[in-house]
């Protein structure tokens, strides 16, 4: 089944949605046993995608040249992640003025 198909399927009726917010799955002997050695073996979600992982960002206030703002906000929305991402790139390629506070 195609999402074009989905989209033409008609739309539940209450009755459809309370049955199916009722349903309790408690057949599983389709689903093979795992061992505890296997279990061992999965890794978080996050350590196997870490760029799914959002970064805890924090408010500053500060003030910056307005040429530099005028450059950052030439692009149109979203400037402040282009900030971030100009000052993640200075950080991570070692610029000598980030460089200094690590």
């Amino acid at each position: 089944m195609t999402l074009d198909d989905v989209k033409k399927l008609p739309p539940l009726t209450q009755k459809r949605k309370k049955q199916m917010d009722a349903f309790k799955n408690e057949d599983f002997s389709d689903i093979p046993k795992m061992t505890k050695k296997e279990l061992k073996e999965f890794k978080p979600w996050y350590e196997i995608h870490p760029e799914w992982v959002k970064m805890k960002k924090g408010d500053v206030h500060t003030k910056i040249d307005l040429d530099l703002l005028d450059a950052l906000k030439q692009g149109g929305k979203g400037y402040q992640k282009r900030l971030n991402q100009t000052l993640r790139w200075a950080y991570e390629n070692d610029c000598p003025f980030i460089k200094a506070y690590k």
